[in-house]
């Protein structure tokens, strides 16, 4: 454990390309489903993160994805154009809009979820309690900065 302290270029290196095909890997396992309904990544993280917090802001949801408007627009008119979502307006404040699956997101969001599961929980599984725990505060304070 004493020598993480003092990685080297070419240990962090080797590091970020398993970040990255790790990432690869993860998110083309779901590429039939997206190809089959039309719509790409952008499209997946948005499914996603309303998947997670149903009833999202727009701004809440530009935060989170660190985008541009004009970026989400696109894709939620997308997934407006093949009828994933709907919106509903704040209570208090009618300014503001929450986006939610309706049962055609959810199910193609549970349908990419499966594929991707299959990874994550092979490798978890083939994983000790103590190197899931430690896996995930590594990647919090990677996210953390």
């Amino acid at each position: 454990m004493k020598e993480l302290l003092y990685l080297k270029d070419d240990q962090l290196k080797e590091l970020i390309e398993k970040l990255f095909i790790s990432y690869r890997e993860t998110f083309s396992d779901s590429k039939k489903v997206l190809s089959k309904y039309s719509i790409g990544l952008a499209h997946q993280k948005v499914i996603h993160l309303l998947s997670m917090y149903e009833g999202i802001s727009i701004t809440e949801l530009l935060k989170k994805l660190k985008i541009t408007k004009q970026s989400l627009n696109r894709v939620l008119k997308d997934l407006i154009k093949i009828e994933m979502v709907v919106f509903k307006k704040d209570d208090q404040d009618t300014r503001i809009k929450h986006v939610f699956l309706n049962e055609k997101g959810k199910k193609i969001f549970n349908e990419i979820f499966e594929i991707q599961k299959k990874r994550i929980h092979n490798a978890l599984l083939s994983s000790t309690s103590e190197e899931v725990l430690s896996f995930d505060n590594v990647l919090k304070k990677i996210i953390n900065g």
